[in-house]
């Protein structure tokens, strides 16, 4: 299976400003001055081996949603903003004959907040008659929630004027069913509104896609049940928008998490592999560097053996599982 991530931020799309470029490219110039970059390969080593990630790429601004490649048709996890760029790349693919028309999608939406549907509207695939996309959620009224997006005053275009053939599942938590290939269970978690995380599995493998969850002190007991939800995952898909400064003073019952809950409770699960997630829409890409460092440090504090490995998630990252 192949994780692939189109949005990662959270709360509301955050765009890389010309002023952010042009403090990159001052610094990459400074630190150019101490190499000898005489040729093209000797540049392009430069910035692959020398260069920070916040320096040479960019974590990117688009709001949840993420693919999971491996099954039947295309699954994805949340709408967001990033839902076009997926949406870019599919009618792309097809026209380089890759993929071929009609086209199957197996949404999952965590909960109807804006930064999970706002992509919808965009999703040229559902413009086109003969594809059908599958929504799955566990609230009630989903198809309502994408009707009003659509409505006017907020979007000129409604929903019926897009020919795709779209279906509406409510699944129930804690039920697992097979979907697209996948042993699918959905889980209720800590947020506003409620949201609710996913657990896919296939041929062995895991995947968790848990974010806009808030895990307080209860998360301590022994019997926690989001142990066992993400037990063995070979991909914990975790929202760590928040410091543990922000989760427990500042933003507290804001239905997030931080980096140094996503550790503990990745550690208590023996999980293979942490994708912090769902980004805080404030931070830049060096803050974004520095939090990851911290949460690698704090990993090697906490359990000092741990294989684990931790990424940050960014538009365009993928994982192969």
């Amino acid at each position: 299976m192949r994780v692939c991530f189109w949005g990662t931020r959270g709360s509301l799309p955050s765009s890389l400003t010309s002023e952010a470029v042009k403090t990159k490219i001052v610094k990459v110039l400074t630190l150019a001055r101490q190499r000898r970059l005489d040729d093209d390969d000797a540049l392009l080593a430069f910035v692959e081996h020398d260069l920070p990630f916040a320096l040479r790429g960019t974590y990117g601004g688009n709001t949840s949603c993420v693919e999971i490649r491996g099954g039947t048709g295309q699954v994805l996890c949340d709408a967001g903003s990033g839902l076009r760029d997926f949406a870019t790349s599919v009618m792309q693919r097809q026209k380089a004959g890759l993929l071929k028309p009609p086209h199957e999608f197996h949404l999952f939406l965590s909960h109807p907040h804006w930064d999970h549907i706002q992509g919808f509207p965009f999703f040229t695939p559902a413009f086109i008659p003969g594809n059908k996309i599958h929504i799955y959620g566990c609230h009630e009224g989903l198809r309502d929630v994408f009707v009003r997006q659509q409505e006017l005053p907020f979007f000129p275009v409604p929903l019926a004027v897009m020919r795709a053939e779209i279906t509406f599942t409510r699944l129930e938590p804690g039920k697992t069913q097979e979907i697209a290939g996948f042993q699918v269970t959905p889980i209720r978690q800590n947020h506003p509104g409620d949201s609710y995380g996913y657990s896919f599995i296939r041929d062995g493998k895991k995947i968790v896609y848990s974010t806009d969850s808030e895990h307080k002190g209860d998360a301590e007991q022994a019997d926690y049940p989001f142990l066992d939800f993400f037990r063995n995952a070979d991909l914990l898909i975790f929202d760590a928008q928040y410091t543990l400064l922000d989760a427990i003073h500042v933003k507290e019952n804001w239905g997030h998490s931080s980096n140094l809950m996503a550790v503990e409770l990745a550690v208590r699960s023996d999980v293979k592999r942490l994708c912090l997630y769902h980004n805080e829409h404030t931070c830049d890409d060096e803050a974004l560097d520095r939090f990851l460092e911290g949460t690698r440090k704090y990993l090697r504090l906490h359990a000092e053996d741990s294989p684990m490995a931790i990424d940050l998630a960014y538009d365009g990252l993928e994982i192969e599982v």
